[in-house]
């Protein structure tokens, strides 16, 4: 009974969160938006003491029931395991707790967030890993099918469905998601949980957490007759049947060796051993537990530090455009600044799945590698739109109002008199200032005190916020005439 609940508890949050990923009209982040708030590294980054406070109460009752039932990528591999014991059963077998390489991952991670290098926390952890599984490998189908689905609805008179873009945001990301999800089936079918109990810093700051834990699988020496099933079908390979002992930190609770004891020898209850003893048969020694603490605390003094630390224009999509050099990215509106997005951004990229505007897109440079940029090529930062600041689950992007968006400025029009038409084609344009939501933009005569002469954009910075319906609506190509040039630290206008 306490598998099957945990199956339905993993299956309902896995989908939940796959579907948070997969759908573009935002009514799943409305209904189902708390399931990546819940998220361990995100809440972390977000500073969600409630949450964090709520995550170790779980792993202290029930142990790492996180891992099992509300990391998506723990479920996913939990899948592949499933298709690896349908080709053999029994396939584990008990082997020693990796410490070295365990307590290195979560000192890396814990240096990364302290200086900010987003990029490579996010490499491994598991619910950005997992998103951009999603996003880059899934989501594509999902959108051919939901444009398959349209058109077969508008040939029979039905509009209920609507067809969107598909479009490749990133090669490197597609590439590294992947990687990843091949690596991971991989493991996962032959050995279960390597990742999560050898790579995944969460894995393993909760199954520190987790050797403490009230409720516990616990072994009765008295019925067992050694048979050893249960350590054949322990996907963390944490029971040495021999010794009676289960190691704790790996244990993901997730009751297959109960389900495969035929004597009932295991049940999940409140062990009566010692703590003394439940230490030695964990598996981590004292130097483990010392660089536990070490670099928990050094994790908190990080977070302190840092702590302290739709207008629519109505004309078609110009295509063929070519990205133009920014010297400054463009992050969204709610951002803060460059600084803020590396130091919360997982890379997870539910922002720019989520985008409805087609504006936000991964990172391929390494500082920022996977976190979201912006740019204008298939179309423009809707003032009305707050979508991405919605979902951001890690804090990197703060939630905002359509009124606050719209004071917000997060970059600066440019104009480049070589590719505009004026001076290209000799013919007058006014594109950029006449879908200027701000008024930032007005035409100017291009020969001053010439009434006759014809008419070029001057940019008022001052009003500008960076929404990039110039650049987008700009008919110049394949480089626009005008551009948005981003801001280091973003400001109120």
């Amino acid at each position: 009974m306490l598998k099957k609940i945990r199956l339905i508890a993993a299956i309902i949050f896995w989908l939940g969160v796959t579907l948070l990923f997969l759908d573009f009209t935002g009514l799943a982040a409305r209904w189902l938006g708390w399931m990546a708030k819940v998220q361990f590294l995100p809440a972390l980054l977000a500073g969600n003491v409630v949450v964090i406070v709520l995550l170790v109460a779980l792993t202290l009752v029930f142990g790492r029931l996180y891992c099992s039932v509300i990391c998506p990528l723990g479920v996913m591999q939990d899948g592949f395991a499933a298709l690896g014991r349908k080709a053999r059963r029994n396939r584990y077998s008990y082997s020693p707790a990796r410490n070295v390489l365990r307590y290195t991952m979560l000192v890396l991670m814990v240096i990364a967030i302290a200086l900010g290098v987003g990029s490579i926390f996010g490499l491994i952890a598991p619910y950005s890993a997992y998103g951009r599984i999603v996003t880059n490998l899934l989501k594509p189908v999902w959108l051919w099918g939901n444009n398959l689905l349209a058109g077969w609805a508008e040939s029979h008179d039905s509009y209920a469905f609507y067809s969107v873009d598909v479009w490749i945001r990133s090669v490197v990301s597609i590439a590294v998601a992947a990687g990843t999800l091949i690596v991971l089936a991989v493991l996962a079918w032959r050995n279960g949980r390597t990742y999560c109990n050898t790579i995944c810093p969460v894995g393993t700051v909760l199954g520190f957490l987790s050797r403490f834990s009230l409720l516990k699988p616990v072994i009765d020496t008295s019925k067992c007759v050694n048979c050893g099933k249960c350590a054949r079908n322990c996907k963390s390979a944490c029971i040495d049947f021999k010794s009676h002992t289960i190691d704790y930190s790996r244990c993901v609770t997730c009751f297959d060796c109960i389900g495969s004891c035929s004597t009932g020898a295991i049940s999940y209850r409140r062990a009566t051993s010692s703590r003394k003893a439940e230490a030695a048969g964990a598996g981590p020694d004292n130097e483990g537990r010392r660089a536990f603490l070490t670099v928990t605390a050094t994790a908190a003094t990080a977070a302190a530090v840092d702590a302290q630390m739709k207008v629519d224009g109505g004309l078609a999509i110009i295509q063929d455009k070519k990205i133009p050099e920014r010297q400054t990215p463009l992050v969204p509106a709610g951002a803060v600044s460059l600084h803020h997005v590396a130091h919360h951004c997982t890379g997870c990229q539910l922002c720019v799945a989520a985008c409805p505007n087609n504006v936000l897109r991964p990172s391929t440079e390494p500082a920022h590698l996977f976190q979201p940029v912006m740019s204008f090529e298939r179309g423009y930062c809707r003032p009305e739109c707050t979508r991405c600041s919605e979902v951001c689950p890690a804090g990197a992007i703060h939630r905002i109002t359509p009124e606050q968006k719209s004071a917000i400025s997060i970059g600066h029009a440019v104009w480049i008199p070589d590719n505009c038409i004026v001076n290209t084609d000799g013919h007058e344009c006014g594109n950029c200032a006449r879908h200027c939501p701000t008024g930032a933009i007005t035409m100017v005569p291009k020969t001053p005190g010439d009434d006759k002469s014809l008419k070029i954009p001057a940019v008022d910075a001052e009003k500008c916020i960076g929404c990039g319906a110039c650049e987008n609506l700009c008919p110049a190509r394949p480089l626009t005439a005008i551009y948005v040039e981003g801001n280091n630290r973003h400001r109120e206008i």
